[in-house]
């Protein structure tokens, strides 16, 4: 990840190394000058009134997040890469990152056709863990409808139809309804940060199980009650 703070000071963060300083300079012209660009590339338009940038950059897709002031003193952005391989199951026992019972309790789970949320904090790894589980589902003969707003899940599946948000256009919560009519035998999203919670939850639960997703939360538990929370913001009552 590449990310450009508004003094010009750019970071870089490397899965082997972490996050560090480059000890360059990027001037507020030059940064505002790629942030425009990317802008351009995509259509949309960036001014004070419009201060955001959300996109993926051309042909490799990194995702792209600038902004402008006055929300920041200064032109800053961030570039994420997208993963160049799948890091499997197996690939987390040989790391030594999971025992091999745990990722066997993983396989069982999508195997099972359990529902599955991958919680933790930004940079933690839920893509990564995201696409080892989907690489199991991948082995069966299910078919997968992928939603995303950001291209970052990596699904082989051989009946797969993937679908992405655009703003304006279709949300999360839209392409959730929309997967419904698309005959999925499981559902796939993301993140889960919005009212779409409450419709995923309706899908995985009435007969589209083994799901998988993520969420921003520190623990299980935390996972669990922010899901009440994204849906107590979509309806006035929340179920129990």
């Amino acid at each position: 990840e590449v990310m450009l703070n508004p003094d010009g000071r750019l970071w870089v963060d490397r899965l082997s190394e972490g996050l560090s300083d480059t000890g360059e300079r990027l001037s507020p012209a030059d940064g505002e000058r790629i942030i425009r660009l990317v802008a351009h590339h995509v259509g949309a338009e960036v001014h004070p009134g419009a201060p955001r940038v959300s996109a993926e950059l051309p042909e490799t897709g990194e995702r792209f997040e600038g902004l402008l002031p006055p929300v920041v003193s200064a032109p800053a952005f961030a570039i994420r890469k997208p993963a160049v391989a799948v890091f499997t199951l197996d690939d987390y026992v040989a790391a030594s990152i999971m025992a091999a019972g745990q990722a066997e309790t993983l396989r069982q789970a999508v195997a099972d056709r359990r529902n599955i949320l991958v919680a933790g904090g930004t940079s933690t790894g839920k893509t990564t863990l995201t696409n080892a589980l989907l690489a199991e589902v991948s082995k069966t003969s299910d078919r997968v409808v992928l939603i995303e707003d950001t291209r970052e899940l990596q699904c082989a599946a051989p009946n797969l139809v993937a679908m992405r948000t655009k703003d304006g256009v279709a949300s999360l919560s839209d392409l959730v309804r929309s997967s419904l009519r698309l005959r999925p035998d499981r559902i796939p999203i993301g993140e889960v940060r919005g009212a779409e919670a409450l419709d995923l939850l309706k899908a995985w639960g009435t007969g589209h199980p083994g799901g998988v997703g993520t969420i921003h939360a520190g623990t299980a538990i935390g996972a669990l009650r922010r899901m009440e929370q994204l849906i107590q913001e979509a309806v006035v009552t929340v179920p129990r």
